[in-house]
């Protein structure tokens, strides 16, 4: 069955509709989007074409301006036509995907299908979106005909961030239309499918609920404040910063409420159904209006007057008051702790108020998730891949018993009285050490039988460094990075260090990897399976070498980071670098050396040295130039390229997201990106392989680069007097430009004329240098390093 999908239909525009059409836009599907007529025309505007579109139009609209932004770029909206049911049902006849997205009602969702249902053209595909209703009941208004390419579709929201899509089949669903979702919606979509039963909410939301609900209980029994929840909740035990209450707020508490209303309606056998049952001060708050970020507030509120803050509720009064300080000592012990794993174990087995918690928070989740299995999925690391991608916690339930200790927690929920199906007990009796095995190479999950086992799904396309390091695959290593060998002559640059930060271990291994592929192989790929692609140069060692006046050193390391990129770039091999998360500073600048780049969808990609109060030096100036160069149709007018690089460096621009890192030039029109970032090493890798069957030949290496010369020089400095004298920079940012604009036209040269590669990257080192020893670029980097966090715009 084919997986190619030339449009969809989304059947309602609210949130969630919108940003579905959204991300089949970011995937450069066409889609139309459907909602209601108002039901309050006027009579002179209702054959007006706008006012009968204008709730469909809003939401879009609405979708557009939305931040973090569900677009890559503002252009994909072009891809989104809208309509309403009245006039262009019959339009979804040329749709090969039918999404609806309209309110979770099933009364609204079976009269929208039945309606859809007349028009859907004779191979397309059917699917409600929805969060947790009966797949069965609304299949029952389609006609037998349709039913086999009907199916439950659960992205989570905002759907481009979110890796998480449940697919949920009926009986009737036939398994080839579902592998043809599941296919295209992992390749072109990015997406995690995982393979849920019609059953109340599916797997993350059952489980994710549930455990949010327990947490409220034990809050309640421990008189824990809303700030101590969230810092026991959060990234301290692998789950992310929103915690618990945060992402209620996010959420929202009505579609919160609703959610749980749902399972504790719809689950008359679950053991565990009382605690779906919202407590009192929940009620109350959606009673009272306060249902999180969209009303303005919900357990958190933020102020701007008198002053910019943050408030929390109070949950015995329901009035806002300051936000206070979780004060947990086992917490704080535990930030010293890089290693999840140990952290958990030290967290869970301790014997403080906040271990006592964190303790009566998990348990209950891990009883209920073991006891899911059968009823909501087949296998247990179905549970596990849910939950993580569908709260972006960092691991699922399981992966967190066995983490902690299968048999020390197993026996600790005994203790603790909490129902364990009969799964786990043979588990435990039969002396099992952990949930998860490894067979012949290959990782199994449990499945409710007894003693059986199932492959955990995995995609072969996809690569695990870990795995491959185990089978021998490192061909070196370092502590900060190793070069490791993918098969058929390609070999990999690895960088593993903390964010990912270059320092000498990472320009010493790829100086060897472009050693060993041209000896031994055909092609080089840079990648790596960090958070982040790199955050850029390691700033707390230059800003060490400036305070003590190591300018000779500094000189070094400069031009042994310019050498690492410039041997990625001339290297006699192909060389595709595959970007992904932050790319930033230095992390862009080895991006640029590729000789292509196939990077992330979700990368976010940038030459911020600016903040620093620097310029580029690793040859971010130089390549960026010559790329905005390359696009020029007429190189005798080289302004247009002096321009768009000068403002993307000095405004410290940053693409946030492929394609428009691909608009600022970081990427070449020719370069591309991989939607799933699970594939992404694996498409690299075809791409470096294609380069070198084709008859691959090397740059030249030093080239000329055409350069406005002194001509530059002038024209931007009238644009940063001009800038200063309004006060939009300050004296210093205008020296710092000043340097820039040297660099990017070739420095003191009559123009127009050409420069080499060289003397371009020498003007880079040269300002570098007489940059990182001035006071106020020191005192930006110290506050940057203060902050822990990587520098972006």
């Amino acid at each position: 069955m084919s997986i190619y999908v030339n449009k969809v239909a989304i059947l309602g525009s609210g949130v969630m509709g919108s940003a579905i059409a959204a991300h089949f836009a970011n995937a450069g599907v066409p889609s139309l989007v459907l909602d209601i007529v108002p039901p309050d025309l006027a009579d002179d505007a209702k054959t007006n074409r706008a006012a009968r579109n204008a709730i469909v139009n809003g939401a879009v609209k609405a979708m557009a301006k939305a931040k973090p932004s569900p677009l890559f770029t503002k252009e994909r909206l072009s891809l989104i036509e809208t309509g309403n049911f009245e006039d262009d049902i019959a339009r979804i006849a040329d749709a090969d995907w039918v999404i609806e997205v309209v309110k979770e009602d099933l009364a609204i969702k079976k009269i929208v299908l039945a309606a859809a249902a007349e028009h859907v053209g004779p191979d397309a595909w059917l699917s409600s979106n929805t969060s947790g209703l009966s797949l069965a009941t609304m299949s029952e208004v389609l006609p037998a005909e349709l039913r086999p390419r009907f199916l439950g579709t659960h992205f989570f929201n905002p759907p481009r961030y979110m890796k998480l899509l449940e697919l949920i089949p009926t009986a009737e669903t036939d398994p080839a239309v579902m592998q043809a979702v599941a296919d295209f919606s992992e390749v072109r979509l990015g997406k995690g499918i995982v393979l849920a039963k019609d059953t109340p909410n599916f797997i993350a939301n059952r489980i994710g609920v549930h455990a949010m609900m327990v947490t409220m209980k034990v809050m309640e029994e421990m008189d824990l404040t809303i700030e101590e929840v969230d810092a026991l909740t959060g990234p301290a035990v692998g789950r992310p910063k929103t915690a618990t209450f945060k992402l209620a707020d996010l959420v929202g508490l009505d579609t919160f409420v609703h959610v749980a209303d749902n399972v504790l309606e719809a689950v008359t056998d679950d053991e565990a159904r009382d605690v779906f049952n919202p407590p009192a001060f929940l009620r109350a708050m959606v009673e009272k209006g306060l249902l999180g970020r969209k009303s303005g507030g919900g357990f958190y509120k933020m102020i701007k007057k008198p002053k910019k803050q943050v408030m929390t509720l109070d949950l015995k009064t329901l009035e806002f008051r300051e936000k206070q300080k979780a004060k947990f000592p086992e917490i704080e012990q535990g930030k010293s702790m890089d290693d999840l794993v140990a952290r958990l174990r030290f967290l869970v087995f301790g014997k403080g108020r906040g271990s006592e918690a964190i303790w009566r928070m998990l348990a209950p989740s891990l009883s209920y998730s073991a006891m899911r299995l059968t009823e909501v999925c087949d296998e247990a690391s179905a549970i596990d891949r849910a939950v993580r991608w569908g709260f972006n916690w960092e691991l699922g339930p399981f992966e967190t018993w066995d983490a902690l200790g299968f048999r020390k927690v197993t026996e600790r929920l005994r203790e603790d009285g909490l129902p364990l199906p009969a799964w786990v007990d043979a588990l435990y009796d039969g002396g099992a050490e952990t949930i998860y095995r490894t067979t012949d190479g290959v990782l199994e999950a449990p499945t409710a039988e007894a003693g059986s086992y199932a492959p955990v799904p995995t995609n072969p396309r996809a690569y695990d460094f870990e795995i491959l390091r185990s089978a021998g695959g490192e061909i070196h290593a370092n502590p900060g990075a190793s070069l490791l060998d993918l098969g058929d002559g390609v070999f990999c640059i690895e960088f593993h260090s903390k964010m990912n930060a270059i320092g000498q271990d990472h320009i010493q291994m790829v100086m060897t990897g472009c050693e060993e592929a041209e000896r031994n192989g055909r092609a080089l790929v840079v990648a790596n399976q960090g958070e982040n692609f790199s955050v850029g140069a390691n700033l707390m060692m230059l800003m060490m070498e400036a305070t003590e006046g190591n300018w000779e050193d500094i000189d070094m390391i400069v031009r042994a980071f310019q050498g690492m990129t410039d041997r990625l770039e001339f290297c006699h091999v192909p060389v595709v670098t595959a970007p992904h998360g932050l790319a930033l500073g230095g992390g862009c600048e080895v991006t640029l050396g590729g000789d292509a780049v196939r990077a992330s969808a979700e990368t976010y990609i940038g030459l911020v040295e600016f903040g620093a109060g620097l310029v580029p030096a690793g040859g971010g100036c130089a390549r960026l130039y010559q790329r905005h160069v390359a696009l020029l149709p007429d190189r005798a007018d080289l302004y247009p390229a002096l321009k768009a690089s000068f403002e993307t460096i000095g405004m410290a621009k940053v693409g946030t997201s492929a394609a428009e890192g691909q608009q600022l030039g970081f990427l070449r029109p020719a370069d591309s990106w991989s939607m799933n970032r699970d594939l992404q090493i694996a498409d690299a890798k075809a791409l470096a392989v294609a380069m070198a069957e084709s008859g691959y030949a090397p740059p030249v290496p030093d080239p000329a680069v055409p350069v406005m010369g002194r001509n530059g020089v002038a024209l931007l400095e009238s644009v940063l007097y001009n800038m200063q004298e309004a006060g939009y920079i300050s004296e210093h940012d205008h020296k710092i430009g000043g340097y820039l604009s040297c660099i990017l036209s070739g420095g003191d040269v009559p123009g127009p004329t050409t420069v080499s590669h060289k003397h371009l990257l020498d003007l880079e080192r040269e300002y570098f240098l007489k940059l990182i020893g001035e006071r106020k670029t020191l005192e930006r980097m110290q506050s940057l390093l203060k902050t822990g966090k990587p520098l972006r715009n």
